[in-house]
């Protein structure tokens, strides 16, 4: 058996999110059917470094191919990006060690959220446009108190099991592009719309509605009250994968450049 790295790249709005589901659309089972087509009669697997939320996107999620053989990594990918819908493609394929797994040898995770300053006729999919004015500058002096090991229950979903509501935060930046306030998070691993509840609760704070003291007492007592804010899927990219420890040096940008409107 072969272990092959994959590198993708999704638009989530059509998806249930990453892992496979009997009765819905999913990426890990679209690319398990054109798997199907390209490995026939042969045994594989394919397992993502996280499951990402319904309608959730990636700019580089990372998986594992497992399947016996003779297909180059190039062949493969151009065979999988030939089958593949639009809005799901393989950016890279690269023969891996045998021992390889996505999940487990994942250092740290990062995404990035997109909050627009304005309603867009074209980015809708891809930021959660917020009407109020928010003060930048609150939030971002606000999003240091993520920073350091916690405890994320107040921002888990109950529906969800987990090991562990313990999460490492390495770090979190703040950026203003024209009409988009950036939001990256980078971490050891994440909680069932972890990501999207702290965007929520920053929101808060940037709306003036919450403040830095909220947010110690989310992480230091179980509330109920960051899964009231959940952000939308929309504006969340599942950025980078690290196997390695190292700075995410990447230029924080937009996803989806939204213009800056000037007459």
């Amino acid at each position: 058996m072969s272990r092959f790295k994959l590198y993708i790249e999704y638009d989530g709005t059509r998806y249930s999110g990453w892992q496979k589901q009997n009765n819905a659309k999913t990426i890990q089972g679209t690319l398990i059917k054109a798997a199907e087509e390209i490995f026939v009669k042969q045994k594989f697997d394919i397992q993502g470094s996280g499951r990402t939320d319904s309608g959730v996107h990636a700019l580089c999620q990372v998986a594992h191919l497992e399947v016996k053989t003779m297909l180059a990594p190039e062949i493969i990918k151009m065979k999988f990006n030939d089958l593949l819908p639009f809005d799901i493609n393989i950016l890279e394929i690269e023969k891996a060690n045998p021992q390889f797994h996505s999940r487990h040898d994942a250092i740290s995770r990062s995404y990035v959220f997109q909050i627009s300053k304005r309603r867009t006729a074209f980015g809708k999919n891809y930021v959660w446009w917020i009407k109020d004015k928010l003060n930048f500058e609150s939030m971002q002096n606000a999003a240091k108190e993520f920073l350091g090991m916690h405890d994320f229950s107040s921002f888990a979903d109950e529906d969800k099991e987990e090991k562990s509501t313990k999460v490492l935060i390495e770090n979190i930046q703040l950026k203003e592009v024209g009409d988009l306030i950036l939001i990256r998070i980078t971490g050891s691993h994440f909680l069932w719309k972890m990501v999207r509840r702290m965007v929520g609760v920053l929101a808060e704070v940037g709306r003036g509605k919450m403040n830095s003291n909220d947010i110690k007492f989310f992480l230091s007592n179980k509330s109920n009250v960051p899964a009231k804010y959940t952000a939308p899927p929309s504006g969340l990219f599942l950025e980078n994968v690290s196997y390695k420890a190292e700075e995410n040096k990447k230029e924080l940008k937009p996803a989806f450049l939204i213009n800056h409107f000037k007459k």
